[in-house]
């Protein structure tokens, strides 16, 4: 992990493609869609399994790793109806067993108001855009709101570095003055290229590390 500043407050980036607040004790996960391929595969177009077994390791890895008490998702928990497929319920039902004394909240985003809330013995809270923890406020869509610093995913960030004749396009975390967009953070994701300005901070992803880059 790599630690910033952001908002008077030192959160961490972590290789799991989440952010940590040390002092909140709170893990931000970003656009986790949850049984993604399982939605393509009941439409008939061939995807392949274990993207949700990645989805739940990497989350457990992240929530071992700093003893995190509560997790935020910051919308599309879920990506459709269809994504209720029973391996896939039993996937997150047994992660929920195992961390069960963790506080679980989804902030609604757009997938989610098609695709419905969680099962309610997962007992996720489910609260719309804007709740706010300690200086931040929990967002889906990246738009700065009054009264904290917005946290937010839906766009799946990604910038482009460039040298030596070569291109790489990384996913990032990319935090602005009044709005920090994470990484999607499920397995099964594209992402679009943003483009960061001067004095922005930019964190991407790459072999397993998160490295720190100019805007």
């Amino acid at each position: 992990m790599i630690e910033c500043v952001i908002a008077g407050e030192r959160v961490a980036m972590l290789r799991e493609r989440a952010l940590y607040w040390p002092r909140g004790e709170t893990l931000f996960v970003a656009d986790f869609h949850l049984g993604k391929a399982a939605a393509f595969r009941s439409a008939g177009i061939p995807m392949p399994s274990g993207t949700t077994t990645d989805n739940v390791t990497r989350l457990a890895s992240a929530i071992a790793s700093t003893g995190a008490r509560r997790v935020v998702f910051l919308g599309d928990f879920l990506h459709a109806k269809a994504s209720k497929a029973r391996s896939t319920e039993a996937a997150f039902g047994a992660f929920r067993e195992r961390h069960d004394k963790v506080e679980l909240v989804l902030i609604r985003g757009n997938h989610d108001e098609s695709a419905g809330d969680p099962r309610e013995d997962w007992r996720i809270e489910c609260l719309d855009e804007g709740a706010a923890f300690g200086p931040f406020i929990a967002n889906h869509h990246p738009t700065a709101r009054q009264g904290g610093y917005v946290l937010a995913g839906h766009i799946h960030p990604a910038v482009r570095l460039s040298g030596d004749g070569e291109s790489l396009r990384l996913p990032c975390f990319w935090f602005s003055p009044r709005v920090g967009v994470l990484p999607a953070f499920g397995a099964f994701t594209g992402s679009a290229v943003v483009r960061p300005r001067e004095g922005d901070q930019v964190f991407v992803l790459a072999d397993g590390d998160v490295i720190r880059v100019g805007a």
